[in-house]
């Protein structure tokens, strides 16, 4: 694609990125904790790593004394993962996606962008225009699934004491890699027609 093309698909215009309130997040982080954030998101779209754990790298942030949270180091994951995707589709060079994020509205610190262009002139080959490119993110990936039986001492569905329940815990990556932990609870007949699902699908997979 021609420099002059930066910002056409088709003919048509990319519309323009929008960073809002996100820019200013990544004001806060510095540069080398910045160029590790991209490279794991770059990792995931290369399918090497099954998501960015958000949590992990805001410990990792803490210990820099980097004040952020989970849920705006999400919305950096949100933003950096889209740029990479449609860089990937479209098959953007690295100045061209300089070029685009240059005047996107709320526009990033030079340093994020030196360190968005590095990452995909380095990486950004293996990528683009590739099947994982234009496939992934369609939906979330079950990344973790863990189970425990307790007992319970009362709850609206299990009243009395020392009621059996089963607790289930998913960890899952969403469209842009961002990985997230959910945990609930069942009582044994909920469980029980979870697992015969779990069987008919089972089933239907054997006759495919």
């Amino acid at each position: 694609m021609a420099a002059g093309a930066a910002g056409m698909v088709l003919g048509r215009p990319l519309a323009p990125w929008d960073f809002g309130s996100t820019a200013d997040i990544i004001r806060t982080i510095p540069q080398d904790l910045f160029a590790e954030l991209c490279a794991q998101i770059i990792q995931y779209l290369q399918c090497k790593i099954s998501g960015v754990n958000t949590v992990e790298l805001c410990q990792r942030f803490h210990s820099a004394g980097i004040e952020i949270s989970a849920s705006d180091l999400a919305k950096v994951v949100n933003v950096v993962s889209s740029v990479f995707s449609t860089a990937a589709k479209n098959k953007l060079s690295s100045e061209e996606i300089y070029t685009r994020l240059g005047g996107a509205v709320g526009t990033l610190p030079k340093q994020a962008l030196q360190v968005i262009r590095h990452v995909w002139n380095e990486q950004g080959n293996f990528i683009a225009g590739s099947e994982e490119a234009n496939s992934i993110g369609m939906v979330a990936q079950l990344i973790d699934f863990q189970w425990k039986l307790g007992m319970a001492v009362g709850s609206d569905s299990c009243r009395s004491l020392k009621c059996p329940y089963v607790t289930m815990a998913v960890k899952v990556s969403d469209a842009s890699g961002h990985v997230t932990s959910k945990s609930f609870e069942m009582t044994i007949p909920q469980f029980q027609n979870f697992y015969s699902q779990f069987k008919e699908m089972a089933s239907v997979l054997e006759t495919v």
